[in-house]
């Protein structure tokens, strides 16, 4: 028998998957596919909301943030469209490809954001 977070982890990963696949879904409201392509983003950017290094508040976004997010969008997508997203990630396996370029992409946009803050600043200081 398993232990009880190991079983909550594994199905969080599945509901991952199928909020990734309802996000793609076109019977998916405009406003869940938004909802859920931040929370997708959150979860693969590297940079927190609260940093990991601040005691006990660093963990906050890992424990309550994102279950919270999970289950905001999980809520906002219809649930015969979630049905359908729950039996097709249980047919496939995740893509490891999709992650890594989805990761990719978020990496280069908090990039840009920090360039773009950072010159921003640069030329602040200087008039």
């Amino acid at each position: 028998m398993q232990p009880a977070f190991l079983v909550r982890l594994r199905m969080l990963k599945q509901h991952v998957h199928a909020l990734a696949l309802a996000c793609r879904h076109p019977r998916t409201p405009w406003y869940a596919k938004a909802w859920v392509a931040l929370v997708v983003a959150y979860a693969l950017s590297p940079i927190d909301l609260i940093p990991d290094f601040v005691p006990v508040l660093g963990a906050v976004d890992d424990l309550v943030l994102m279950p919270l997010g999970i289950w905001v969008g999980l809520r906002l997508v219809p649930p015969e469209v979630m049905a359908e997203c729950r039996e097709a990630a249980a047919g496939t396996a995740y893509r490891v490809r999709g992650a890594l370029v989805a990761a990719a992409v978020v990496i280069v946009i908090w990039l840009a954001c920090a360039i773009g803050i950072g010159l921003w600043l640069w030329a602040y200081r200087r008039s």
